[in-house]
């Protein structure tokens, strides 16, 4: 860990998070650009437990669509990461790019976007690490057109979070059904999930499933996607939010909410958005989806495809 700050140039603020203040930033010696995440530390308490989590793994996750943790920066009362900078998040790049100011993006760039998003994904997976809080706001965008994860502090060491100590409240609109139901063996599946929100969010440029509580959220998915039984997912009568009485919707028609979708992509879209966890395709399966067939970005080697992994259980 370096232990002087001096290095890197503090420029403007860019937001400040749940427990740490975001600023630009450029390394003195060398010009580049970084992001400096800083965050204050309680003298009685020491370094909180999240920074020291969300360091150990950003270190371990290396990949070219996750974003880079170069330098750790601890002093007495204040500890700096320094990750390198990405020009604006998915959420800002929909707002200023989508077609016609709808927020929806041309499909060219959904699907580089989309398989940008897998690989990332797939790459947190194989490693043993769940995302939980994949949403546009933590998928950050380069001039160059790459798309990185990030955000992975609240993700993984506040389990999943409710509400955040600044009392924004985390959205839930990209949580899967069974996180909802309070489920607590999550698997990889739930990431699949969001990904499957992400991706109708970006052909439409708004999101699938906007609640504003748990129930609100669970209702918005049995609306579109049916109201789920024991017939159709075992077992989700054990779980501890389930209702005998939940409202009964029958599966709408998602191609009339989401109409210009190509037939390959909302096959993709159908295979990430199943109720039950395990009938959700994987990272690894999405990213051999024939959507992806003829796609001229850089592909991932065959036979890191090839391996084969089952998915893997994760226990709270």
């Amino acid at each position: 860990m370096a232990t002087s700050s001096s290095q890197f140039q503090q420029l403007e603020k860019l937001g400040e998070g749940t427990y740490a203040t975001v600023y630009k930033g450029r390394n003195r010696s060398t010009g580049t650009l970084v992001a400096l995440k800083e965050i204050n530390l309680d003298s009685e308490e020491g370094t909180p437990s999240t920074a020291i989590r969300e360091i150990s793994l950003m270190k371990e996750l290396k990949h070219e669509n996750i974003v880079t943790l170069y330098d750790v920066i601890h002093t007495e009362n204040k500890l700096t990461l320094v990750f390198e900078f990405m020009d604006q998040d998915l959420k800002k790049y929909m707002d200023t790019h989508g077609l016609h100011g709808s927020g929806a993006l041309d499909p060219k760039v959904v699907k580089s976007f989309m398989y940008q998003l897998l690989r990332g994904i797939l790459f947190c997976h194989d490693n043993r690490v769940l995302h939980r809080d994949l949403k546009p706001q933590n998928l950050l965008i380069n001039a160059k057109g790459q798309l990185k994860l990030g955000d992975f502090g609240l993700a993984r060491a506040f389990g999943i979070p409710v509400n955040t100590f600044s009392n924004e409240v985390v959205t839930l609109w990209y949580r899967a059904p069974d996180v909802l139901m309070g489920s607590r063996n999550y698997t990889t599946s739930i990431d699949m999930w969001s990904a499957g929100c992400i991706l109708a969010e970006m052909f439409t440029g708004k999101p699938l499933f906007p609640g504003n509580s748990n129930d609100d959220q669970l209702l918005k998915i049995f609306r579109l996607m049916g109201t789920p039984s024991e017939r159709s997912w075992p077992g989700i009568s054990q779980l501890p939010n389930f209702k005998q009485n939940f409202k009964a919707f029958l599966p709408q028609d998602l191609r009339v909410i989401i109409p210009n979708m190509e037939p390959l992509a909302f096959n993709l879209l159908q295979s990430l958005l199943q109720m039950r966890p395990e009938a959700r395709i994987s990272a690894r399966q999405a990213l051999q989806h024939p959507w992806f067939a003829e796609f001229n970005q850089p592909m991932v080697p065959q036979n890191y495809l090839q391996q084969q992994q089952q998915q893997q259980q994760y226990y709270e």
